[in-house]
């Protein structure tokens, strides 16, 4: 079974962005840390807030080029430790599930020639009816299976700063303060 670890500043992130698309699926890329055998970190994700509606989300790759390469550079190319993880998206209005189109979608990630990754992870994500985030994870895998994923929110490592949204008042005040209690998988 994978492991996959996520940090309580991205689940903040996730909920903001939850918040703002309301009943419109959103998502985007994950990129992660091998921390040991079937074992990974998220260390970010991309948000695409177009291309979704109240039924469906379609990534746009173009509009993740850049946070991947930046991602890439960040991390001295190292894709060994550092690299793509997945994909996230958001079900506001159904399970946690993975839908057919999201299988479908998943299995052709990682089946999709010699560069193709072994593993795509697919974090589905929404609001509770208490406005806490709910995260479920699946690993598809390049024979063609899939399987649950052990989530859980951990804290980043020392020396790994929280990620930011970038924008003004991130800059001007830092990032917000994060309550790991308030979180729920």
């Amino acid at each position: 079974m994978l492991n996959l670890e996520i940090p309580p500043d991205l689940v903040v992130k996730l909920e903001r962005e939850l918040i703002r698309a309301r009943q419109r699926e959103i998502g985007g890329v994950l990129v992660g840390e091998h921390r040991g055998r079937n074992s990974f970190r998220i260390v970010d994700l991309s948000v695409q807030r177009h291309g979704g509606d109240a039924a469906c989300f379609v990534r746009q790759p173009a509009h993740h080029k850049r946070f991947l390469d930046a991602f890439f550079a960040r991390t001295g190319d190292d894709y060994m430790r550092c690299n793509y993880l997945g994909e996230w998206h958001s079900h506001p209005s159904f399970s946690l599930d993975p839908s057919g189109t999201d299988c479908l979608q998943m299995l052709k990630i990682v089946t999709d020639g010699p560069d193709a990754p072994p593993f795509a992870v697919l974090l589905i994500v929404r609001l509770g009816a208490d406005r806490r985030v709910m995260l479920s994870a699946t690993a598809f895998h390049d024979d063609g299976t899939a399987a649950s994923v052990r989530l859980r929110v951990q804290a980043r490592p020392d020396g790994d700063p929280p990620v930011t949204d970038g924008g003004w008042l991130s800059r001007l005040f830092g990032p917000p303060t994060v309550n790991p209690v308030r979180r729920l998988i």
